[in-house]
C-alpha cells in the first residue's frame, strides 16, 4: 500500500480487520465467532465484509478445500497513520494548531505518551528546518 493509494475502511470493515490482525490467517466463521457479541451482523455480512476488504486489497486469502482463510495485506500501522491522516485532512483546511490542540485538550494522555508526542514534535521541528 503507498500513500498515493489510500485504502479506506468503513467502522465495520476496521472491526473485521481488528480480528485479523489481532489473531493472524482466519476462516470466515471464525472471523465471525471473533467479532464482539454486540455487533449483531449476520454470517453473510461479515462475508460480505471480508470480500470487500479483499477487493480493497486490505484482505488476502489462501484457498484450503471448500474454505478461505483471510489475512491481513496490509499493516496496522500503515492503516492507522493513513487513517488518521485522511481524518486531520477533512478536518482542516490550513488551521493545523487548532485542531491539533483540540486533540490534544480532549485525550487522556499519560506521561509518557505527553513525552512521545514531544519527541515526534521535536522530530518535526528538526525536518522542517532542513
Amino acid at each position: 500500500m503507498s500513500e498515493t493509494d489510500p485504502i479506506g475502511l468503513s467502522p465495520a470493515e476496521w472491526e473485521v480487520m481488528k480480528v485479523l490482525w489481532d489473531q493472524g490467517p482466519m476462516a470466515a466463521r471464525d472471523v465471525f465467532a471473533a467479532l464482539p457479541e454486540d455487533r449483531d451482523w449476520a454470517y453473510k455480512t461479515v462475508k460480505t465484509l471480508l470480500s470487500r476488504l479483499v477487493a480493497k486489497g486490505a484482505l488476502a486469502y489462501d484457498q484450503i478445500g471448500n474454505s478461505y482463510l483471510y489475512r491481513a495485506a496490509v499493516d496496522r500501522e500503515d492503516m492507522t497513520r493513513q487513517e488518521a491522516r485522511s481524518v486531520l485532512q477533512r478536518l482542516m483546511s490550513e488551521a493545523v494548531s487548532p485542531v491539533l490542540a483540540h486533540f490534544i485538550e480532549e485525550a487522556e494522555l499519560s506521561d509518557a505518551e505527553i513525552k512521545e508526542l514531544k519527541r515526534h514534535l521535536d522530530q518535526k521541528r528538526k525536518q522542517s528546518r532542513k
